[in-house]
């Protein structure tokens, strides 16, 4: 009984490519030293909709068959009492994939789904659009400079089977894909080449990323950079010095041809501005004496009363948005405030909007009145940790805008 001894399973030949498993034909990988009988020949040809499974024997398939019957017919007899717990709703976006005895099915829905007990194991998957961001990480580039990059990325699932087949934990797998997508491919551009053609770049890291995540059943729709500082000023090169676009107030909104532009006019203007500085100016006192009278804002209160001299319709075209600010006085009491730019000419006083807030804003009461005296930026704030949002980042640093009426 014991004369014959035990042998090692067959194994796959290393000298020959390996095979992808789940996407591709497997009529391609019929080579000498290709042995069948590993886990992942048995799985079905998702990607192309074919959930056959061939390799089942046909006594597996006899029992399955026989205990799907025998499910069937216990569901059917106690149905009243069963379909409570066999129909699922489904609606349009979303989709149940179903294991049944292990075996994956074809996706199921939207309308009324039966799903089995006992030998059905079933999960959700959300079809709609999904958006999270990379926050600011340091990017060294071809040049030797040093920048933080951040990107904000939406993605939607359009295979439900392969996303839940194919990975464990697919937002984690697709955040850390992007993010070593975006830094690989930015060490490869200089700085200038990241700020002037930052929608180009973003439209190169979309087929990056979807060239990595397609077999996982997802496809990513839009890649946004957002600059931040510039920590380590890259090597000057025949160009000429180099100008950061978050330097400047509001260019870090500009993209493209518009943001070239821009930079070019600003060179002109940098370049008149040096020439000026040998020039002598005279200054009044009685002038700069009414200048210092007019201090800055010491309290929430009074930058209040100072926003709320500013608006305008023009600022609300400009705007289009609603702000509630949750602001931590010095004593550690909480003091709500908002900035209504949504409508008409505009609102702002103390207390809490009558609507849900587009944005929602909490900080410091030094850090508020540091970021509206130009001091502070809402994006290095945000960066830093001293501000935190809740909604939109893009819409939060409309706030800008206000800031520059103040300023002026």
């Amino acid at each position: 009984m014991f004369s014959k001894s035990y042998q090692l399973l067959p194994q796959r030949d290393f000298s020959s490519p390996r095979t992808p498993g789940l996407f591709v034909d497997r009529d391609g990988f019929t080579q000498p030293g290709h042995h069948k009988g590993l886990s992942f020949d048995n799985m079905p040809n998702v990607s192309d909709n074919d959930f056959t499974d061939t390799t089942q024997g046909w006594l597996s398939w006899f029992c399955n068959l026989i205990v799907i019957f025998l499910v069937y017919i216990c569901t059917f007899v106690t149905f009243p009492i069963s379909g409570w717990f066999v129909l699922k709703t489904v609606p349009n976006y979303q989709r149940i994939v179903v294991f049944r005895l292990g075996r994956v099915c074809p996706p199921k829905g939207p309308g009324i789904v039966l799903v089995l007990p006992l030998i059905d194991q079933w999960q959700r998957v959300d079809l709609r659009t999904r958006a999270f961001n990379i926050p600011p990480c340091q990017v060294t580039t071809r040049d030797d400079g040093l920048l933080l990059v951040g990107a904000d990325i939406q993605f939607r699932i359009w295979n439900p089977v392969m996303s839940v087949i194919s990975v464990q934990d697919l937002n984690a797998s697709t955040r850390m894909t992007a993010q070593n997508a975006l830094t690989h491919s930015l060490a490869k551009k200089t700085v200038r080449e990241i700020q002037t053609e930052r929608v180009k770049l973003g439209e190169y890291l979309v087929m990056d990323i979807n060239e990595l995540t397609r077999h996982w059943g997802l496809e990513v729709d839009r890649v946004e950079l957002t600059l931040g500082s510039l920590l380590k000023a890259p090597d000057e090169g025949p160009s000429g010095p180099l100008i950061m676009p978050p330097s400047v107030p509001g260019l870090e909104g500009l993209t493209g041809p518009i943001q070239q532009l821009a930079m070019h006019f600003l060179g002109h203007s940098s370049s008149l501005q040096h020439q000026q500085e040998d020039s002598i100016t005279f200054t009044d006192e009685l002038s700069s004496a009414s200048q210092a009278v007019v201090a800055k804002p010491g309290s929430a209160e009074e930058l209040l009363g100072g926003v709320k001299l500013l608006l305008s319709e023009s600022l609300v075209r400009q705007v289009g948005a609603c702000f509630q600010f949750d602001i931590i006085l010095e004593d550690g009491q909480h003091q709500s405030y908002y900035v209504d730019l949504s409508q008409g000419a505009g609102e702002a006083g103390a207390g809490s909007l009558c609507r849900e807030p587009d944005v929602t804003l909490s900080m410091s009461e030094s850090d508020l009145l540091a970021m509206f005296q130009g001091e502070l930026r809402p994006f290095a704030a945000y960066t830093c940790g001293r501000l935190k949002i809740q909604g939109d980042i893009k819409t939060a640093m409309k706030l800008e805008e206000l800031i520059k009426l103040l300023k002026k």
